[in-house]
C-alpha cells in the first residue's frame, strides 16, 4: 500500500466550525473544536447545556411514578421485618451481576437474611429458567426478588407462587403482553409505567428498589455505596448513556476511582508503575466488563459476584486473578470461533446477503454473542451465531446501530423454539432442524428492514475537524467534560489535518506513530492497522481518530486513537 492508495481527506472532511458554533465557544469557554461538536449536535448556549455538562444526582427524574414499586419495596420490607428468607436470583450478565450485589448488599444492610443466585448459561440458560426455580426453592426462601430477568418467565414465576414463594421482579428487558404472576414488577417499559425515563437497565432499577426500601423501613442507608456498580452495570449493558443514566454512571466513576469495594479496585485500570488512573467508560466496557462477564461465558458466574461482594483485600485479590485466567481462555476461544466464522462465511457467500446466520457444533455457547457482535462490525448487517449441541441450539444475534434487532426476530418467531433481549441485542434458541429455514426468514426479515433505513456512513467518518486555532490539551479537556460517552452521547471523532508522521512503527497487527501537528507533537496508536503503516511512513498525511490522555506517560500528553488514515 502507498500513499496514493489512501482515500483523500477532501471526501469526508466535515469542514470549520460554524458561525454558531464559535459564538458556543465564546459563551461556554469551550475550544472552537468541541464547541463544533456540540454545536453539530444539536446543544446551544444555556441552562439544558450547563444542567447536562455537570449532571448531579438531585437532577435524577423521582421515582414516584415508577408502576409497582411501592408494593416492591414493602413486600421487601414485609419480608425483612419477619425475618422471612429471601432469595435474589440475577441474570449470568455484568448487569444481572451488578443488580444482584446491589440488592444483596440492600436487604443485608438493612437487617434481611439473603441468598444470592445466579442464572448459568450451561444449566438452564438465560432467565428464571427450571433448574433456577428449583434452585431458589432449594433455599426454603418465601421471597424472591429477580434482577435484570423474569419479564418474560411467567411459568416458572407461577410455579414459584404455587410453591408459596412469591416474586418482585427486576427488569428492563421487553415485556410481553401476558400478565406476570408477581407481587411486583419493576420496569419502565411497562405500558402502565408512568416513569418517563426508558433507559435504566437492571441495576439502575436496583439501586431505586433500595432508595425506596430506606424510605419504606424508615432507615438511615447512603445509597451511593452502591453508584460504581450501577456504573459498571449501565455502561457494560450498553444503555444509552443519557437522561438518567448519564448521571448516575458519571457520579458512579467517580465513586469506582475511589471505590472502597475491594474487588472492583483490583479490576480497576492502571497507569505506568501501577498507578490508578481515572476510570471512563470505556474503560468499563472494554476492560473491567468484560472480565466480570467471561465466568458467566465460560462456567460458573458466581465466581464474577464473589469478587464484587468479597471484603477482603486478599480473597479478592484471588479472586480477580481467576477472572484474568478465565478471560483469558475466553478470548483463545473467540479467536478460533471467529476464524471458522469468517471462513464459512468466505466459503458460502454470506456476505452478499442482507443478514447473517452462522451455526456450528464447534461455536462454544458462552461466546457467540461477541463473535455475532464482531461479524456485525466487520461487516455491517445483522448476524445471529449458534451453538449446536446436539439436535439444539442456542445463539446470539447482534445488529448495526438503529436497526430494530427484536422486531426481526418478531418476524421469525415460527422458525424459533424462543427468544428474548431487546432491539440492540438478544438471544434465539431453535432446533437443529430449523437452521436453514430460519436462515431464509432471517434474510427476508431484515431486508425488509434494511430496505427503510438511510444508507449507513462510513463508520471511521469525522464529526468535526481539530481546529488549528486549538491547543490540543485544552481540546482534549473540553472532551472529557462531555463523558461519560457510549450508547447515546457517541465520542466525537476528529479529523486531524495535515499531519507529519515522524516515526511509524508496526506493533504485532497495531500501528504506533509519532506525529507533528503545527508546533505539537503527540503520538498514535491505529488498533490492527499495521497494514497502513508503508502508506504512511515519512508521509504527511490526515487522521481520524479520537483524542485520548496518554496515562503510560503520566497524563500530560495526548495521543490519538486511529480509526483511519486519509491522503491529506
Amino acid at each position: 500500500m502507498t500513499a496514493d492508495d489512501l482515500v483523500s481527506v477532501d471526501s469526508c472532511d466535515p469542514g470549520p466550525p460554524s458561525d454558531e458554533a464559535c459564538e458556543l465557544a465564546r459563551t461556554v469557554g469551550f475550544s472552537f473544536t468541541v464547541a463544533d461538536a456540540l454545536q453539530r449536535a444539536g446543544w446551544a448556549a444555556g441552562a439544558k447545556l450547563d444542567r447536562w455538562l455537570e449532571p448531579k444526582l438531585a437532577h435524577l427524574t423521582p421515582p414516584d411514578g415508577m408502576a409497582d414499586l411501592d408494593q416492591a419495596a414493602q413486600r421487601v420490607a414485609d419480608a425483612i421485618r419477619g425475618h422471612e428468607s429471601i432469595a435474589v436470583f440475577g441474570d449470568y450478565d455484568c448487569d444481572g451481576i451488578t443488580s444482584t450485589a446491589i440488592v444483596t448488599e440492600a436487604i443485608e444492610a438493612l437487617g434481611g437474611t439473603v441468598t444470592p443466585l445466579l442464572a448459568n448459561r450451561f444449566a438452564g440458560g438465560y432467565g428464571f429458567s427450571n433448574p433456577g426455580l428449583e434452585r431458589v426453592l432449594q433455599t426454603k426462601a418465601s421471597l424472591l426478588v429477580t434482577c435484570d430477568c423474569g419479564s418474560a418467565d411467567h411459568e416458572r414465576l407461577a410455579a414459584a407462587r404455587k410453591a408459596g414463594v412469591d416474586s418482585v421482579v427486576i427488569d428492563h428487558h421487553l415485556v410481553p403482553e401476558q400478565s406476570l404472576p408477581a407481587v411486583a414488577f419493576l420496569n419502565p417499559h411497562r405500558p402502565d409505567c408512568g416513569f418517563p425515563f426508558k433507559g435504566l437497565a437492571s441495576c439502575g432499577l436496583a439501586l431505586i428498589l433500595a432508595t425506596a426500601l430506606r424510605k419504606t423501613l424508615d432507615k438511615r442507608l447512603d445509597v451511593r455505596r452502591w453508584l460504581d456498580l450501577v456504573a459498571v452495570g449501565t455502561v457494560a449493558d450498553v444503555a444509552p448513556l443519557e437522561g438518567d443514566n448519564r448521571i448516575l454512571v458519571r457520579a458512579g466513576l467517580a465513586r469506582l476511582g475511589a471505590t472502597e469495594r475491594v474487588g472492583l479496585s483490583a479490576l480497576a485500570i492502571k497507569g505506568a508503575r501501577g498507578r490508578k488512573v481515572p476510570t471512563t467508560a470505556e474503560d468499563v466496557a472494554f476492560q473491567i466488563a468484560p472480565r466480570i462477564n467471561a465466568p458467566g461465558r465460560m462456567a460458573d458466574p458466581k465466581l464474577a459476584l464473589d469478587a464484587l461482594l468479597e471484603r477482603d483485600p486478599g480473597r479478592a485479590q484471588a479472586l480477580v486473578e481467576q477472572l484474568d485466567q478465565i478471560t483469558q481462555d475466553r478470548r483463545d476461544v473467540q479467536q478460533t470461533m471467529m476464524a471458522e466464522a469468517l471462513s464459512e462465511i468466505a466459503a458460502k457467500g454470506f456476505a452478499q446477503d442482507p443478514a447473517i446466520v452462522l451455526a456450528s457444533a464447534n461455536f462454544h455457547p458462552g461466546v457467540v454473542g461477541i463473535v455475532a457482535g464482531r461479524v456485525t462490525a466487520q461487516l455491517g448487517k445483522p448476524t445471529v451465531v449458534v451453538a449446536l449441541d446436539g439436535d439444539t441450539g442456542r445463539g446470539s444475534a447482534r445488529a448495526p446501530a438503529g436497526f430494530r434487532l427484536y422486531d426481526s426476530l418478531v418476524a421469525c418467531r415460527e422458525k424459533l423454539s424462543g427468544f428474548g433481549g431487546h432491539q440492540a441485542a438478544a438471544g434465539v434458541e431453535l432446533s437443529a432442524a430449523q437452521i436453514e429455514g430460519f436462515r431464509d426468514a432471517w434474510r427476508q426479515a431484515c431486508a425488509d428492514q434494511l430496505a427503510t433505513l438511510p444508507p449507513a456512513a462510513e463508520p471511521w467518518c469525522p464529526d468535526v475537524r481539530l481546529d488549528e486555532r486549538d491547543d490540543v490539551m485544552q481540546v482534549l479537556a473540553d472532551l472529557e467534560r462531555l463523558e461519560p460517552c457510549g450508547k447515546g452521547n457517541r465520542a466525537p471523532k476528529l479529523l486531524f489535518r495535515d499531519v507529519e508522521v515522524v516515526k511509524s512503527r508496526r506493533l504485532k497487527t497495531h500501528l504506533k506513530l509519532d506525529l507533528r501537528l503545527g508546533g505539537a507533537r503527540l503520538s498514535a496508536f491505529g488498533p490492527d492497522l499495521a497494514d497502513l503503516e508503508p502508506a504512511v511512513a515519512g508521509q504527511r498525511i490526515a487522521l481520524v481518530g479520537r483524542l485520548k490522555r496518554d496515562w503510560w506517560r503520566g497524563g500530560t500528553t495526548a495521543e490519538v486513537l486511529m480509526e483511519t488514515a486519509l491522503r491529506s
